[in-house]
């Protein structure tokens, strides 16, 4: 358990290398883009191959795949309506870091985009298995640019260095507990449980990535974007092909 939280917090510690980032070193929106779009990239092959396609050689019905897939989307569409009225629905947004921001709906967003992917990595621990580089690579990344976007329009709020920082702080043990509890829940139940999580995993981040990273990464970092979405996605390939 204490090796689930320890990928977790790895995994999760993006959040305040995003968050130091923002703070000390100035990063144009251009490069921002490019990151979130190999991200991006980098996130498809890991619904892919360790989500979608694991979770349908785990389930004995393809119908629990779909299930899950969708409920996973459904769950995310309406968790990230929620946090948008409360006022979170620039927390990926590149164009907008310099607006203020309320703290708490960024913080229900990250959880919301960041927990599922977390559980995840817990789960690929069930039963002595090593973890997935390849998820724990895209989770890393995927942190980072929203972290990265959120500290800039919280300081605009008024938030000091200290407070952005213990925020980040937080949703990074926030991370390893829930990759903890991932491991620690889903520890001997049924293959098509595995499978549901699994899937609905791979619908919530699939759903993520074309209604917030995706756009954003195209916007703001143009065409070539295409291309590092591309090679994000090829690298994640590799190291899937190698576990």
């Amino acid at each position: 358990m204490g090796n689930a939280f320890a990928w977790g917090l790895l995994s999760g510690s993006s959040l305040v290398l995003g968050g130091m980032l923002a703070l000390w070193v100035p990063i144009g929106e251009r490069a921002l883009g490019l990151v979130m779009g190999f991200g991006s990239g980098v996130l498809l092959s890991a619904v892919a191959y360790e989500l979608v396609a694991e979770a349908s050689t785990t389930a004995d019905r393809s119908t629990v795949v779909a299930i899950g897939l969708f409920a996973g989307c459904g769950t995310f569409v309406v968790g990230d309506s929620l946090v948008d009225r409360m006022g979170g629905e620039k927390r990926k947004s590149i164009g907008a870091r310099a607006a203020p921001v309320a703290g708490l709906p960024i913080v229900l967003g990250i959880v919301l985009d960041g927990v599922p992917e977390q559980i995840v990595i817990g789960l690929g621990l069930v039963g002595g298995a090593a973890v997935s580089a390849a998820m724990v690579v895209a989770v890393f990344l995927s942190n980072l640019p929203e972290a990265i976007a959120a500290t800039a329009g919280l300081t605009s709020s008024g938030w000091s260095r200290g407070r952005v920082l213990a925020l980040w702080s937080g949703l990074t043990v926030v991370s390893g507990l829930a990759t903890m509890a991932g491991f620690a829940f889903f520890d001997g139940v049924s293959g098509n449980t595995i499978a549901f999580v699994l899937a609905f995993a791979g619908g919530a981040i699939l759903t993520m990535l074309a209604d917030t990273m995706m756009p954003e990464a195209f916007e703001h970092g143009g065409r070539l974007v295409g291309v590092l979405t591309t090679l994000g996605f090829a690298l994640a390939f590799a190291i899937s092909a190698l576990e």
